[in-house]
C-alpha cells in the first residue's frame, strides 16, 4: 500500500511541475492574440482596450502571451507584459543584441501594414532573455503586437 500511494504522490508531483512550467506558445498563438485584440479595440474604443491589454489578469495575457501596442512615433500605450513600459518613448529602445527592435517595427508598418519580427527579449513566465518573433499589425492609428519565445 505504501508502494502504491509513493507512485501516486510522485505521479502528482510530476504531473504538477509539467503543468506549472506552462505550455510553450505558437507564433500561430501570437497572430491569433493580435487578430483578437484589433477586433476588441474596434469595438471597445482605445480607453477600454488599451486597460484590457495591460491587465496581467484579463484575457489579453496567457502565460508568455502578450499583446503590446504603440503609437506610429514609437510610444508604448499598452503592454501586457510590462506595466511600466505604458507612456514611455520607447523608439531607441534596443534588445540584447543592440537591435533597434521599435524603429524596425515603425518600417514593418510603414511598409508593409503588418508582420513578422525577430528579436531578443525577456520572458516574463521565467525572466531569461530569450529569442522572439513577434507578430505585428497596424489598427488605425497603433501598432498591436504580439510574439512567441522560440525555445
Amino acid at each position: 500500500m505504501r508502494r502504491i500511494l509513493s507512485i501516486f504522490l510522485i505521479g502528482v508531483l510530476f504531473i504538477g511541475t509539467s503543468m506549472a512550467q506552462g505550455k510553450k506558445s505558437t507564433p500561430a498563438e501570437a497572430e491569433a492574440m493580435v487578430k483578437k485584440a484589433i477586433v476588441f479595440l474596434k469595438a471597445n474604443g482605445k480607453e477600454k482596450a488599451f486597460a484590457a491589454f495591460s491587465d496581467k489578469n484579463g484575457k489579453f495575457v496567457a502565460g508568455e502571451l502578450y499583446i503590446f501596442v504603440y503609437d506610429l512615433t514609437g510610444k508604448c500605450v499598452a503592454h501586457g507584459g510590462n506595466a511600466k513600459m505604458i507612456g514611455k518613448d520607447l523608439i531607441d529602445m534596443k534588445d540584447a543584441d543592440g537591435k533597434s527592435f521599435v524603429k524596425e517595427r515603425l518600417e514593418i508598418i510603414k511598409s508593409k501594414g503588418k508582420g513578422w519580427q525577430n528579436y531578443k527579449w525577456n520572458n516574463p513566465a521565467n525572466g531569461k532573455i530569450e529569442d522572439k518573433t513577434a507578430y505585428i499589425e497596424k489598427s488605425g492609428d497603433v501598432i498591436i503586437g504580439c510574439g512567441a519565445y522560440k525555445k
